[in-house]
């Protein structure tokens, strides 16, 4: 019962973190993730909130991965789009609404505290080995379906999402390479620390 309260515990409070740190990238205003940007972009496109969108495409992408890799949708997966989803809209539009960042060094900061933020929330939310966010799945379903690896599948569904955020005038830029390169290892420089401290607490 202990290990299963914590193992919930990392999940759920992994997943606003991941929000708050979407949030910061996205409030830099020096271009977001794909993901986050093609979200955006939609929102100025067609209107609802950015978390609306998150939720919309996760859902859209639960029945693709599903498809893709020949299995039954993960129905758990839409716990992680409902959290991500209502959080990133609470930071937006109340907790950091009032926030103003001006000034590239000010820009680059947030953008950097949000990557890192960001990453420790991903490196608390894999560890109990729960459902993905339909994100992460989806880069899981073409590798399993198509026999790639997790980087060119990451690849690949990075890109396709940038085509999107593109084609629907989000915010790409400078920030989103940024957030490519470093998002990687920052969540392989945290992973490890996280996994030690559910280790200790459940032990």
């Amino acid at each position: 019962m202990k290990a299963f309260l914590v193992k919930t515990l990392f999940y759920i409070l992994g997943l606003i973190i991941i929000s708050l740190g979407i949030t910061l990238t996205i409030k830099a205003d020096l271009g977001a993730g794909a993901w986050d940007a093609m979200n955006v972009g939609l929102t100025e496109i067609i209107g609802l909130t950015v978390g609306n969108w998150v939720i919309i495409i996760g859902s859209i992408l639960i029945g693709t991965n599903a498809l893709i890799a020949k299995e039954r949708p993960d129905i758990l997966a839409v716990i992680t789009i409902l959290v991500i989803g209502k959080m990133i809209d609470f930071w937006l539009i109340t907790g950091l609404a009032h926030v103003s960042i001006t000034g590239f060094l000010t820009q680059f900061a947030f953008l950097i505290l949000g990557i890192v933020i960001l990453a420790i929330g991903v490196s608390l939310y894999l560890q109990p080995n729960y459902s993905l966010n339909p994100i992460d799945g989806f880069m899981v379903a073409l590798q399993k379906r198509f026999g790639l690896s997790l980087t060119v599948a990451k690849t690949l569904t990075e890109g396709f999402a940038l085509i999107l955020a593109l084609l629907f005038g989000g915010p790409i830029g400078l920030g989103t390479v940024i957030i490519l390169v470093l998002i990687g290892p920052t969540i392989q420089f945290f992973d490890p620390k996280a996994e030690r401290v559910m280790n200790k607490l459940i032990a």
